[in-house]
């Protein structure tokens, strides 16, 4: 009897799972075509800037996130004896000795800039044969999100142009074994984005720090005209507030969202490129690969991409930004 009850139990089991993924499943599909009816209906209007409501967001990003001076950890921002809070673990901070201080950028590159048109391009499966690479590479300040490759058959649709690129410390790991060994590849790897800016967030976790540092000795060492600089944890705790405060839910923000909301503070007209987090084409309906250049999929669950997207598009909407999706055409300016 005991033995029945058991196997009873455990068929009920099985079956509240098998139920509560396929709720889940409808649930995403139900938000999913929510989310591409709205986009479709923007897109049937002509997009139009909106200075007034740029403007509006732009200040209020400005003034509680302070990118233009806090962005990137400098030896004018964090001296000696200060600490870094490591914003993605509860962890003790992390004194700045004498070593630490002098890798820091002397000061902030992006300080006193501004830009009249950016491209931020994500790394999506829509990129595909969009040939939005000359649009790209016309902007004035082009921005990437972890070392994407921009040669070869690549260049049509994503262009070649970077003023800055993401590093984020996994990829060095699984890439190139986190510089443990040979670190020649790692450097030939950069010599893509040419003499640009490579943002590292070394003091998100204590893990990132020692590969970003090795990062760092590495391309000192090669002499690669690339220009390492660290994200700041307190600029990305405050942008994590903001969003939150804007009701944007999500464990931990994606790179995307991060260089677009500094993009937002540096430059007059932002576009967006790549941004789009669903596996289908929201004109085409045809599947998308994850990424431009590959389907692999994410290990983590941090990130809320749909949820982000949809606060995009809402400034999409306002005209503060331009998302663009599918072909890059001459009249899509």
């Amino acid at each position: 009897m005991r033995g029945l009850l058991l196997k009873l139990l455990f068929s009920l089991m099985i079956t509240l799972l098998i139920l509560g993924t396929a709720f889940t499943t409808l649930v995403w599909y139900v938000f999913r075509e929510a989310l591409i009816k709205k986009v479709l209906e923007l897109y049937s209007q002509t997009w139009k800037k909106q200075q007034e409501n740029s403007q509006k967001f732009r200040a209020l990003l400005s003034s509680r996130c302070h990118g233009f001076t806090k962005a990137i950890v400098t030896q004018e921002n964090t001296p000696v004896g200060a600490k870094l809070v490591y914003d993605g673990e509860k962890r003790k901070p992390l004194p700045v000795t004498p070593a630490i201080f002098h890798t820091f950028a002397k000061r902030n590159p992006l300080s006193n800039k501004t830009w009249d048109t950016c491209a931020v391009v994500g790394n999506g499966g829509i990129l595909v044969n969009s040939t939005c690479g000359e649009r790209i590479d016309s902007a004035q300040f082009v921005i990437r999100c972890n070392l994407p490759p921009v040669e070869n058959g690549y260049v049509k649709d994503v262009g070649n142009k970077t003023d800055l690129v993401t590093a984020n410390p996994s990829i060095l790991l699984e890439k190139f074994g986190g510089l443990q060994e040979r670190r020649r590849p790692f450097v030939e790897s950069l010599r893509r984005y040419n003499d640009s800016l490579m943002l590292l967030p070394a003091f998100s976790y204590a893990h990132n720090t020692l590969v970003s540092l090795r990062a760092l000795y590495t391309i000192e060492d090669f002499e690669s005209p690339i220009k390492p600089v660290f994200l700041n944890p307190e600029y990305l705790q405050s942008l994590a507030r903001f969003w939150r405060s804007q009701g944007l839910k999500s464990i931990r923000l994606s790179t995307g969202i991060i260089v677009a909301s500094l993009a937002l503070e540096l430059c007059t007209d932002v576009h967006l490129y790549g941004f789009w987090p669903f596996d289908r084409h929201p004109d085409f309906h045809q599947p998308l690969t994850n990424h431009y250049y590959d389907n692999r999929m994410s290990k983590k669950t941090i990130h809320a991409m749909p949820a982000e997207f949809e606060q995009l598009l809402r400034l999409h909407g306002q005209g503060v930004l331009k998302i663009h999706l599918g072909e890059c055409r001459p009249s899509n300016r």
